[in-house]
């Protein structure tokens, strides 16, 4: 396989990884900032072709360092919580900051207003008991809808039209709870129900949207379509998107949003780490690495999935055969099944790539593990240390 040809590994610019990242302590997060430009390239002639706006959902990538060359090519951010709120409205002051949450806390709801441009409501109680004091308080305020439409198979706990989903109101709960004071605050609706999709997703469900609520979006001044679009990945269908913003645009007379998170950092980041053992059970050998997938890599266990490898492939067909795992005392800490070309060793250096997003957002330190830490890969091709994690970092969670 030459990988200087894979995407997922582009930023090596065709050189051993040992030759770009031998000299950092394992384990490290690696982001690359030359990537994000080219995400952010894309995503930005999106807007301007279309009128659009899109906004990094900080669910799946939220370091914050790389937010003032993001805010060049994006609108705002996405938060999910108080944190992500003020994070946004704090790193990318001069953007929009919109907020979705299941359930808002009584005790939060002021401080989440002096961040917020945006606030979306997942539930006709909650439009009912805080969007009174959000419209005193200037804020754009929606109400996340559930089409009812799902355009996936498998990973059921990422998607938010499956059967018994807690998220959005459906059309028959709408109709039974819906008042015209209530929908007098409303100023957009939100759906998201995509996860890793291509626009041929988002057009299927755009109909199912027109079908259930074309007859209140009208009314409305924007519809935020959420995230789950793939938009910067190699092939991905660009210009059936901008024809599905577009229509919808034009059909309903209001505003479009996109919150991708995972295409602002598609392909920007690395995982680096190396070989503590080698162990034999039957006919497995099994690489045992300086890294968890439990700990570091969590959206592998949860997913799950098995994440790219720089001069591995996934599977058993090669002839070397190894299964990568972590070193806690979790059975489960298994990164994946691999094949390569060549016998690995103690001490190897192993690069996963696609590492930027639900990464360093998501990881733990379980078992003690220490928190890796995060460094920038600049366009001129030096790494910046932008974390020092050490022993405080772990013990702070658990005690004064």
């Amino acid at each position: 396989m030459e990988q200087k040809l894979d995407p997922r590994f582009a930023a090596l610019g065709g050189k051993a990884p040992e030759a770009v990242f031998g000299g950092l302590p394992t384990p490290s997060y690696v982001i690359d900032e030359a990537q994000l430009c080219r995400n952010g390239e894309i995503l930005a002639s999106v807007m301007k072709n279309t009128g659009c706006k899109i906004l990094l959902a900080q669910k799946a990538f939220s370091n914050y360092d790389f937010y003032g060359k993001l805010s060049a090519y994006l609108a705002g951010t996405e938060a999910s919580g108080l944190y992500e709120a003020r994070l946004g409205k704090e790193e990318m002051p001069d953007q929009e900051v919109h907020v979705f949450c299941a359930a808002y806390r009584q005790d939060e709801f002021e401080e989440l207003l002096e961040y917020a441009d945006h606030i979306v409501f997942n539930s006709i109680h909650q439009l009912q008991k805080f969007g009174p004091t959000a419209r005193e308080k200037g804020k754009s305020i929606g109400l996340r809808i559930n089409p009812q439409c799902s355009t996936q198979e498998g990973h059921e706990i990422y998607d938010p039209c499956a059967n018994g989903s807690r998220l959005g109101v459906t059309r028959a709960v709408w109709d039974a709870e819906m008042t015209p004071e209530l929908l007098g605050l409303l100023d957009g609706l939100h759906f998201h129900t995509l996860c890793e999709q291509d626009s041929d997703a988002l057009e299927t469900t755009l109909d199912a949207v027109g079908e259930k609520f074309g007859d209140i979006l009208p009314r409305m001044k924007w519809l935020n379509m959420g995230g789950g679009h793939h938009i910067t990945r190699p092939g991905y269908d660009i210009a059936r998107l901008e024809k599905c913003v577009t229509k919808a645009q034009t059909q309903w007379n209001l505003q479009v949003y996109l919150e991708p998170g995972e295409a602002v950092a598609l392909n920007a980041g690395f995982f680096v780490c190396r070989i503590l053992d080698i162990v034999r059970n039957g006919n497995s050998s099994i690489a045992i690495l300086d890294a968890s997938a439990a700990c570091h890599m969590p959206d592998v266990i949860e997913m799950p999935y098995v994440p790219p490898l720089y001069g591995g492939q996934e599977g058993n067909d090669g002839p070397y055969r190894y299964r990568l795992a972590g070193p806690t005392c979790l059975a489960g800490d298994v990164v994946g099944d691999y094949s390569f070309e060549r016998e690995l060793h103690e001490g190897d250096l192993l690069v996963f790539g696609d590492m930027a997003i639900y990464t360093t957002c998501k990881n733990n330190t379980f078992n003690g593990m220490p928190l890796p830490n995060i460094w920038r890969h600049t366009q001129t091709g030096e790494l910046e240390q932008l974390t020092r994690f050490d022993y405080s970092d772990f013990k702070m969670r658990l005690g004064r």
